[in-house]
């Protein structure tokens, strides 16, 4: 199998059917999160990084995450971004990878620097704000600020908090797969 295809059957695999605390399923979010980016006219990595931006809760078994009951959905809420990013190495650049490693910083970054994100956040999204670290410190902010690719992550935790609406309907994986195709490092 291919990178894409590997990838392409995590969407279609049944991770993607779950749903983890929100209206929509986990495939569908990344889906919407992908078309807003697109309808955004993000470059082609940035698409890429939202459409990929939660693969690390799909390569999680679903007793891992949790999802009868109590729960080491905790150490998942806080790291799937850096599993995912770690994963995703193996065949995309920084301009993917980092956008998807960051985006739950990103979330506690918002948190701290704009005073309205909170408001705008799921149930779902508050809850694990708590058990990703909360609202970053000073200190946090600063660093965060200084990532070459934090204000991507921004951009994609800002799609990925739109992106679940059980009324929308996003293209399918396979309108996305050539921009992955082209993305792929040789």
């Amino acid at each position: 199998m291919t990178a894409v295809e590997v990838i392409g059957a995590l969407f279609a695999g049944p991770g993607a059917r779950d749903y983890l605390g929100e209206a929509v399923t986990i495939g569908e979010h990344m889906l919407q999160a992908a078309a807003l980016a697109e309808a955004a006219r993000a470059d082609g990595p940035l698409v890429a990084a939202a459409l990929l931006h939660d693969i690390g809760h799909l390569r999680q078994a679903p007793s891992r995450r949790g999802l009868g009951g109590s729960s080491p959905r905790a150490n998942t809420d806080a790291r799937h971004g850096e599993a995912g990013a770690r994963w995703l190495s193996r065949w995309f650049g920084a301009a993917v990878t980092e956008p998807v490693r960051l985006h739950v910083a990103a979330k506690r970054y918002l948190c701290a620097v704009d005073a309205g994100y909170s408001g705008l956040l799921s149930a779902e999204s508050v809850r694990t704000l708590s058990l990703q670290g909360g609202p970053m410190t000073a200190g946090e902010v600063a660093a965060f600020e200084a990532l070459p690719h934090g204000r991507n992550a921004v951009a994609v935790r800002r799609w990925d908090d739109r992106a679940k609406d059980p009324a929308v309907t996003a293209p399918r994986f396979a309108h996305f797969a050539p921009l992955l195709e082209a993305l792929l490092r040789p």
